[in-house]
């Protein structure tokens, strides 16, 4: 994550690049709070975030939530290879909503939005209403 900073450096250096979309599909790392061991990678990805800002590079940044293949087969149980049959943990009361997508699905709508003005220096979520679950749901 931390070698986008080189990437900011090059962008800054040319002075031709449009737009620079950094590496860091997931959560809005601004507007959310990670517990250990996310939070040390989340905390780099804000540093990528303010060094792209205070270097006036163009942006957008794509939230897309949850990856469904990393969360859906294990039912959100980190480090699982394989589902346990009888309990499960759920953190807090299991009806908080998230949203899950295909990874495969990212790509066209990412493309889509670098040639997109309305997206230049914004973030832009994926928030798909078919796709909002909570792990009671699941």
């Amino acid at each position: 994550i931390m070698d986008q900073l080189n990437i900011i450096k090059a962008i800054k250096e040319v002075g031709t690049i449009k737009r620079f979309l950094p590496s860091e599909f997931g959560n809005d790392f601004d507007r959310v709070h990670a517990v250990e061991p996310a939070n040390i990678a989340w905390g780099y990805k804000l540093k990528v975030r303010r060094a792209i800002e205070a270097e006036g590079i163009p942006y957008t940044y794509v939230c897309s939530n949850c990856f469904s293949t990393y969360f859906v087969p294990n039912l959100g149980q980190p480090g699982l290879t394989a589902l346990q049959r009888d309990t499960i943990s759920i953190l807090g009361d299991g009806n908080a909503k998230v949203v899950f997508v295909k990874e495969e699905d990212i790509g066209p709508f990412t493309i889509k939005a670098v040639g997109d003005p309305r997206t230049l220096n914004k973030k832009l979520y994926f928030r798909l209403p078919a796709n909002t679950y909570s792990f009671k749901d699941l």
